[in-house]
Formats: C-alpha cells, structure tokens, sequence
C-alpha cells in the first residue's frame, strides 16, 4: 500500500450517501431501504466507492465492512520526521521551547549566538535586541542568557556586543 491510501477510504466517507450507507453495515443493519432510495447510478457510485475504498465486501446477499482497511491505511502512512538536536526546540525558525537540560540549553544558546551575531562583529544593544527577537518572544532575556553562557560579550557601559568566540 501506498502512504496515500487513506485517501479512497476519506473521499469515499466524504459523501453524505455513502457515510450512511457504510454506517449502516458497521451496524450491521439492511441497507435495502437506503439504496431503494438512490437513483441507480448514485446506488451504483455509493457501492463502488465504498468497496473499491475497500471499506465494504459483498457476503451472502448483503454487506460486510472490513475494519481492516483503517489498519492498513495506518501502517503505509508516512510518519513524520522528528527533528532532533536543537532543531526539536524550534517551530519554523523560532525557539518554542526552551530546553530544561543544561547541555540541551548550552546547545540551543550556541545555536542562537551563531544566528544572532557573525564572528568579530560589532553591533548595538539595539540591534542584538532586534535579531533575538527574530528568534524568540524574549530577546532581553535571551540576551542575557547569551552573556551568562558567555556566548556574547558587551562592553562595560553596555551599548556593544560582540560574540565571545
């Protein structure tokens, strides 16, 4: 199977018809007076979309649902890459997440510091304030964890930083 494979089973439960003729068979009740109901190429598109979905089965003059499908349809689903390293601590870009674990902290203020401000450059409390808060809801706080790390380095009257490294 394919990791779109839910993609029949979900256009199929998308019509209205079809949802309540499938729950019908869940239920094990006659779909008869349902399907009288329906033109013959609604009952006929009703039917082949739910089996071809593999969500129903002809049995004995009536319908089966097969729970199986969701089970498969689950297995050939792709899951999706978790990040890891510092990566895990940030959403698009943004840390969303700040670390608990001091080496998972010292590597996540790393991380800033070399977004934050190339080697040997020089810039303004301003400046540094406003690429932090590119990165993170606090940049004043975070500046401050950067100099605590000593990852960054200000003068002594304050209106400088540089990196450390």
């Amino acid at each position: 199977m394919s990791a779109n494979s839910w993609r029949p089973v979900v256009a199929a439960l998308a019509d209205d018809r079809a949802r309540e003729i499938y729950a019908l068979v869940v239920l094990g009740q006659s779909v008869d007076a349902h399907l009288s109901s329906l033109s013959p190429g609604k009952r006929r598109r009703v039917l082949d979309s739910l089996q071809a979905a593999g969500l129903i089965s002809p049995v004995d003059g009536g319908w089966r649902a097969e729970s199986e499908i969701f089970r498969i349809a689950l297995a050939a689903a792709s899951t999706p890459v978790r990040p890891d390293g510092v990566a895990r601590f940030f959403t698009e870009g943004r840390l969303s997440t700040y670390p608990s674990r001091a080496a998972d902290r010292r590597e996540v203020l790393a991380h800033i510091a070399i977004r934050v401000l190339r080697p040997q450059e020089t810039i303004t409390e301003a400046h540094v304030t406003d690429r932090l808060a590119e990165i993170t809801d606090d940049p004043v706080s975070m500046r401050r964890y950067l100099i605590d790390a000593g990852l960054l380095a200000r003068t002594r009257d304050g209106s400088a930083y540089t990196s450390a490294s």
